[in-house]
């Protein structure tokens, strides 16, 4: 039996009963993903898309599913306590696949913006809902994308009216729960109307050392001259496998900030493919990775220079230690009408030991002839000289090398337009290199 069949068995038996704990609009496009599913399969090495993680054999364990949407024994609120200085957030969570909504924050999001459960939110406002669902995750394309449109149940909604700024940053804590081994399902739905602005975090834990695995599909509509930034912190473990692909598409003059930041796990594979549709918007995405033991990092990205007057920033930097593997694939298309499109990608790498990994592919289309673009990738050690100039100085080899992997991803924090975020991570980064950070501190769950 392939992989696929006992997935393709389990939706064919349990399909209504799928349907009965979502909302109709996420049933909408579900029979189709399942028949894109049974067609793509999950990607495999011999896709070149995902040829530095086979997906495929970590479907093959036999997890378990929450389809009949069994509540789990745990009040998130009780056990995550946040201890970022000078962050006050408006705090949320989604316990696996479900939003926890037993209890929510005290403070009030401004009038008109929505943040709750997609499938409560679905069902109240439909119309909202059915405009932006699964209209840019393409099931054609992808086999993980159709998996989980299949699958999903519930996820994250978030709603800002037009000219609508939320000043207080919005905090979503994923939480992994399960006493055996586990696999989660879930959607995240972002809309910012014109001219809105908001700032959200995202952070992955998990709270039992059992196996999970995790599919998680974003998609993030940024109207005409809003503002987005969108933060991911993954802090789990290492029998954590993680699946992330997000999709985003920008109006003209709307400026989205993505920083993905990759401090413990097991196998992560994130995917981000951004589309510019409108002059004069702007894409800044970065991301970070810190692993060692066997952890694995790997981010495939794509730019789309859709129209003409677009700037692209892209900043990855990895640090991998023992037999940590990492990979990067950044492709950047400048389409035939795209001129005077401004792009810069830019990938380094830092591999501690002669047993870490790094792949990495940095590639430009470029189908325009009034541009300005760039791109590069280095697969390095620590800079020989400078260590031998601190040590000459009366630092031990250990704090020098600690000193210089610090420096080498503060890069990559310091783009974080959050000063409380930007100060935590500098603190967390540190702690991750002295190991002294096994999981996030900031977490009574993980303590």
């Amino acid at each position: 039996m392939t992989v696929e069949q006992q997935y393709i068995d389990l939706f064919s038996q349990t399909e209504a009963m799928i349907c009965r704990h979502s909302a109709e609009v996420m049933n909408a496009p579900r029979a189709a993903a399942f028949a894109d599913f049974e067609r793509l399969g999950f990607p495999t090495r011999k896709q070149e898309k995902y040829k530095y993680t086979d997906i495929s054999k970590f479907f093959e364990p036999d997890y378990g599913l929450n389809l009949n949407r069994l509540e789990i024994p745990v009040n998130p609120y009780e056990v995550f306590k946040c201890d970022v200085p000078n962050m006050s957030t408006s705090l949320f969570f989604v316990v696996n696949d479900a939003f926890y909504s037993r209890k929510l924050p005290k403070s009030h999001l401004p009038e008109g913006v929505l943040f709750g459960g997609l499938k409560e939110m679905a069902e109240q406002h439909p119309e909202l809902v059915k405009k932006y669902y699964s209209k840019l995750a393409d099931t054609s394309k992808d086999g993980v994308t159709a998996f989980n449109t299949a699958f999903a149940q519930d996820g994250i909604l978030m709603y800002v009216p037009k000219n609508v700024i939320v000043e207080r940053p919005v905090q979503l804590v994923n939480i992994l729960r399960a006493d055996v081994n586990f696999m989660v399902n879930r959607r995240v739905l972002i809309i910012l109307e014109d001219g809105a602005q908001a700032r959200l975090l995202i952070c992955d834990h998990a709270m039992d050392n059992v196996n999970f695995l995790s599919t998680q599909v974003i998609e993030v509509f940024a109207g005409e001259n809003s503002v987005f930034d969108l933060y991911e912190l993954e802090e789990t473990h290492t029998s954590t496998v993680r699946i992330s692909n997000l999709y985003v598409r920008q109006e003209a003059n709307s400026n989205v900030l993505l920083n993905g930041m990759t401090l413990h796990n097991g196998t992560t594979r994130n995917t981000t493919e951004v589309t510019l549709a409108g002059e004069g918007a702007e894409i800044n995405l970065c991301g970070m990775a810190i692993a060692d033991k066997n952890e694995h990092v790997d981010n495939n990205t794509m730019i789309d220079h859709a129209v003409p007057n677009c700037t692209s920033n892209e900043l990855f930097k990895y640090v991998l230690d023992d037999q940590a593997v990492g990979a990067f694939a950044g492709l950047v298309l400048v389409r035939p009408d795209a001129q005077h499109t401004n792009s810069q990608q830019t990938n380094r790498n830092l591999c501690a030991t002669r047993d870490a990994r790094m792949y990495t592919q940095p590639q430009l289309e470029i189908y325009a002839d009034d541009v300005k673009c760039s791109h590069g990738a280095t697969v390095g050690q620590l800079d020989e000289g400078a260590l031998f100039y601190m040590r000459a100085r009366g630092i031990s080899e250990k704090e020098a090398r600690l000193l210089l992997m610090f420096a080498f991803v503060n890069e990559v924090i310091d783009t974080i337009r959050l000063d409380a975020l930007k100060d935590r991570l500098h603190l967390l980064v540190e702690k991750r290199f002295r190991g002294e950070l096994n999981k996030c501190q900031g977490c009574a769950i993980c303590k």
